[in-house]
């Protein structure tokens, strides 16, 4: 059977390797004699799991001590409501930067739980000729006091990311979900970052928390028990049963990128990919990005045929050649291939190949 290369942009492929141990371990877990998915997580062997787990992923991003680091319930969607019921309590009010789909909901559900009083939005994005450019504000200019900023470094829709850190008055809320060890930030820019694990980390259903200890200072909203960051920590992330088996599969990715050379050495690689899918898009008439260079996603490359009619043949043959998964989403169209940690060179090699031979025979 022909490689299958998987560019779906979330429940995204996983490494080989960390399926292939977790397909050996399955039924007999660290000698257990059952799997991981039907051990108590408050046995001894599961325990050290995740405390391993935390260990590597402070390794990895080189997250400073006053940092908890929690695993969460419910994907990056439950984050939206999380950080605004940890922080906003007492009439608090905060400020989302727009720049994107993920940014623009996170800000909604912001408004749900508090009113658009409590809630200012900038958008950031800058359409011109049809080519998304990014355009950050100067925040200390803002006279207003805000609880924290939010912001979506990568937004997987548009294919959009700000390569930036954000020089803010105030703590820095980061969604990285699409962009988490993809390449190395400096943790202690931020107040919290949080991710869904889908992309970079692990299957869906798990969010990891990375939040510093001063921010749990603040007052709260009334909130659900589960998504109370204080009792997280309180808890070791386990104040009721976590999601263990995408927890251990997290686990086996954090070792696998370590295993890589970390994320500075993922990070090359990703870079790599981006270089070969953006030459292959900008040296043909056939092929267009609309982002403007600067900010063009390294984890989520976006592009359209110029003769749209064109695009269910592609992605026809696509799946043919064992290319999945390139359509865009659905509020854009186009084609958008995500190309995460799990993706490796050669697959993209396989796509700039493929994408190359359509624009000769269409062309």
């Amino acid at each position: 059977m022909s490689a299958i290369y998987n560019f779906c942009a979330g429940p995204a492929m996983l490494p080989k390797p960390v399926m292939l141990k977790a397909q050996s371990e399955l039924l007999d877990w660290n000698g257990q004699g059952v799997s991981v998915m039907e051990l108590s997580h408050r046995d001894k062997a599961y325990i050290a799991l995740a405390e391993k787990a935390e260990q590597d992923l402070r390794d990895l991003m080189a997250i400073p001590d006053d940092y908890h680091v929690l695993f969460m319930h419910g994907g990056g969607r439950a984050q939206f409501a999380a950080v605004v019921n940890n922080f906003l309590g007492d009439a608090g009010q905060a400020l989302y930067l727009v720049d994107g789909s993920w940014s623009s909901i996170a800000a909604d559900e912001a408004e749900k739980l508090v009113g658009k009083t409590h809630i200012d939005r900038l958008n950031i994005v800058n359409k011109n000729d049809d080519m998304s450019q990014v355009e950050l504000p100067h925040l200390h200019a803002i006279k207003k006091d805000y609880r924290y900023v939010h912001y979506c470094p990568n937004e997987t829709v548009d294919g959009i990311e700000i390569f930036d850190e954000l020089d803010s008055p105030w703590p820095v809320v980061a969604d990285m979900s699409s962009t988490i060890m993809s390449r190395e930030i400096d943790v202690s820019r931020y107040g919290l970052i949080y991710a869904g694990a889908q992309k970079n980390i692990g299957p869906s259903g798990l969010c990891v928390v990375i939040v510093h200890q001063d921010l749990l200072t603040l007052p709260s909203l009334p909130q659900s028990s589960i998504m109370d960051y204080r009792l997280a920590v309180k808890h070791g992330s386990m104040y009721n049963t976590p999601p263990t088996f995408a927890w251990y599969l997290a686990a086996k990715v954090f070792e696998w990128l370590k295993e890589q050379g970390g994320v500075k050495s993922i990070a090359a690689i990703n870079q790599q990919k981006a270089a070969l899918l953006y030459h292959c898009i900008d040296s043909s008439d056939f092929y267009q990005s609309k982002v403007n260079v600067d900010n063009r996603s390294n984890m989520n490359v976006t592009f359209y045929l110029a003769d749209s009619e064109l695009e269910m043949l592609f992605l026809e043959q696509a799946k043919q050649a064992g290319l999945l998964a390139l359509k865009g989403h659905r509020m854009v169209g186009g084609m958008r291939a995500s190309i995460y940690n799990a993706m490796p060179l050669e697959g993209v090699q396989v796509l700039v190949d493929f994408m190359n031979a359509f624009a000769t025979e269409h062309g």
